[in-house]
C-alpha cells in the first residue's frame, strides 16, 4: 500500500473539510505530510528526513520491529476483551508491577493518559468519599472534561470559564520562574505550605479533599522540576486531610528520566503516590494506558458494588504490546541511554546559556530537558517570539522541536529514546547559530529592541506548533522584532 494517496494540497483540503478546526496541526503555514518513521526519525512524502525531538510517545522508537512484530503476531491470533482469561493481561500486569514500589500493587488498564487520569479521579473520590481536587498552575491532565476542569493549561484559555467550585489551584513548584525561587532557603516547604493553606481554606468553605494530583514533572507547564521533599510535604498534608496524592507520568515515566523509571521517584524513597498513571509511551503509540494503586483503595472503588469494565483496556495485543516495549527498554538499555545523553545534552545546553543572553534558563532530568528563552535575565521577561522562530529555522532545517509553558518560550526535548549524542550535539549547534542570528538582530546587549528594517522581508505564521497563534518573522533580517504571539481560544 502506498505510503501517500493524495497531493500534499488535497490531504491540506481534504483535513478542513472532514475534520473539526478546533484539532490544530503543526507549522500550519507549511505543515509537515509524514508518511513513515523509523527510530528517531521521520519521513515526509517527498523522502525528507527530520530528527524527531517531540515525541515522547514513540518511547522506543518510530515503529521498533519488535513492538510491531509482537502486535502483529498477537493480532493473528486473538484480541478480545479483558473478561475472558489471558496470560498477556496477568503477564504485563506483573511485569509493570516490578517496576513500581510494593505498595503499588493493582493495575486498571484503559486506551489513553486522559481516560487513566479520570479513572483515577473516580478512584479517588470512590475512596476518600471527598470531592475536592487540587491541581497545579499550569497543569494539563487531558482532554475529557473531568481533566479539563483540573487543567489551568486549558481552561485559563477560556475567557467566560468558572472554574469548577470543588477545583482548587496551587502555584506550580517552579523554581526558576514562580513565586519561590532558587534562591529561597526552602522552596519545597514553601510550596508545600501553599497547598497546607489551599486545604484549611477548603474545609472552611465545607470542602473535603479527595487528591492533589500533578504531573511528576510539569511538562506542559513548560519543564518544570519540583524541589527534592515538594511531594513528600504535600502528600502529608493531604492524606491528613483524608485525600490521596495522584503521580501523573503520562508524559514522564518508563525511565525517560534516566535516573529512575517512574520521575516520582526523583523525590527519594520516602515518598510513593496512592495512585500512578501512565500512558503516551506504555504501547510506543498503540494506544494503551493504565492506572495503578494500593489495594486498599481498589478495594474501596469495588465497595461501590459497580462493576468496572473496559471495552479495550488490557487486551491481548494491548499487553503484548506492552511487553514488547519493556523487553526494548531493556534490552537495548534505554533508560542507560537517556541518562547519559541526557546529561550530554543538558551540558551543550549549558555551555549554550554562558554564551546566549536568550537562554534564560535549563532544566530537566534525562531526556526531559527544558531551555527557557527570556528577553531579560534580570527580570525574565518571556521571549516568546523569539522561541517560536527557533522552532520554526529549526524545521527549515529538517529538526523538529515544540515550545510550550505559560509563555510559550520554553523550548522542549523529548525525542524518542533511542536519541543519540550525535543527535544532541547536531540540534544544539543549530540552536546556536540561530540564537547568534537572533541576538544580532535584537541588539541585546545594547537595548533590547527592534525597529523593523524589512517589511517586504516578514512572512506572518497563522499558528505556532502548538496551535496558538503566531510570530512575525524576519528571516535573515538583522533587524526586524518577532511580535509577541497570542493565544488562542482551544
Amino acid at each position: 500500500m502506498s505510503a501517500e494517496r493524495f497531493e500534499k494540497k488535497e490531504t491540506i483540503d481534504l483535513r478542513k473539510r472532514y475534520i473539526g478546526p478546533s484539532c490544530k496541526i503543526f507549522f500550519s503555514h507549511d505543515p509537515i505530510k509524514i508518511v513513515r518513521a523509523k527510530g528517531q526519525y521521520m519521513y515526509d512524502e517527498k523522502g525528507q528526513r527530520y530528527l524527531d525531538c517531540i515525541n515522547n510517545v514513540a518511547h522506543v522508537g518510530h515503529c521498533h520491529p519488535d513492538v510491531v512484530k509482537a502486535g502483529a503476531q498477537q493480532m493473528e491470533l486473538l484480541n478480545t476483551n479483558s473478561r475472558f482469561l489471558h496470560d498477556n493481561l496477568v503477564l504485563y500486569a506483573q511485569r509493570l508491577q516490578a517496576t513500581l514500589p510494593d505498595k503499588l500493587a493493582i493495575c486498571y488498564f484503559v486506551n489513553s493518559g486522559s481516560e487513566a487520569n479520570d479513572l483515577a479521579l473516580r478512584l479517588a473520590r470512590q475512596y476518600t468519599g471527598h470531592k475536592d481536587i487540587i491541581t497545579l498552575e499550569n497543569a494539563y491532565h487531558g482532554h475529557v472534561s473531568s481533566l479539563i476542569d483540573i487543567s489551568p493549561y486549558k481552561f485559563h484559555q477560556l475567557s467566560d470559564a468558572e472554574q469548577n467550585q470543588f477545583v482548587h489551584v496551587a502555584s506550580s513548584p517552579d523554581v526558576y520562574r514562580g513565586k519561590y525561587r532558587a534562591d529561597h532557603p526552602d522552596p519545597a516547604t514553601a510550596y508545600a505550605d501553599e497547598v497546607k493553606d489551599i486545604i484549611s481554606k477548603a474545609h472552611k468553605k465545607g470542602g473535603k479533599i479527595a487528591a492533589f494530583i500533578a504531573e511528576s514533572l510539569q511538562s506542559c507547564g513548560g519543564q518544570v522540576i519540583p524541589p527534592v521533599g515538594y511531594f513528600q510535604q504535600v502528600a502529608q498534608h493531604v492524606r491528613k486531610a483524608g485525600g490521596v496524592f495522584i503521580a501523573d507520568e503520562v508524559q514522564v515515566g518508563f525511565g525517560r528520566v534516566g535516573s529512575h523509571f517512574w520521575a516520582f521517584q526523583l523525590q527519594g524513597e520516602d515518598f510513593v503516590p496512592d495512585i500512578v498513571t501512565m500512558g503516551k509511551p506504555i504501547g510506543n503509540g498503540h494506544p494503551m494506558s493504565c492506572v495503578v494503586t494500593t489495594k486498599e483503595v481498589a478495594e474501596a472503588f469495588m465497595s461501590s458494588g459497580m462493576e468496572y469494565f473496559n471495552t479495550f483496556g488490557g487486551n491481548p495485543v494491548s499487553c503484548a504490546i506492552g511487553l514488547a516495549v519493556l523487553d526494548a527498554i531493556e534490552k537495548e538499555d534505554l533508560q542507560g541511554n537517556a541518562l547519559r545523553v541526557g546529561q550530554y545534552l543538558t551540558s551543550l545546553l549549558e555551555k549554550q546559556k554562558e554564551k546566549h543572553l536568550l537562554i534564560g534558563d535549563i532544566r530537566g532530568r534525562g531526556l526531559f530537558v527544558g531551555v527557557e528563552l527570556v528577553r531579560d535575565r534580570l527580570k525574565i521577561t518571556p521571549a516568546t517570539a523569539e522561541a517560536q522562530e527557533v522552532i520554526y529555522r529549526l524545521k527549515e532545517q529538517h529538526i523538529l522541536l515544540s515550545a510550550d509553558g505559560p509563555h510559550r518560550n520554553v523550548l522542549k526535548f523529548k525525542p524518542p529514546m533511542c536519541f543519540t549524542a550525535e543527535d544532541a550535539e547536531l540540534v544544539v549547534e543549530k540552536i546556536d547559530v540561530i540564537l547568534t542570528e537572533l541576538e544580532e538582530a535584537l541588539d541585546l546587549k545594547l537595548n533590547n529592541t527592534l525597529t523593523v528594517e524589512n517589511e517586504s522581508n516578514k512572512r506572518k505564521l497563522l499558528t505556532d506548533e502548538n496551535g496558538h497563534s503566531g510570530v512575525l518573522h524576519s528571516k535573515g533580517s538583522r533587524q526586524g522584532s518577532p511580535q509577541q504571539s497570542k493565544r488562542l481560544r482551544t
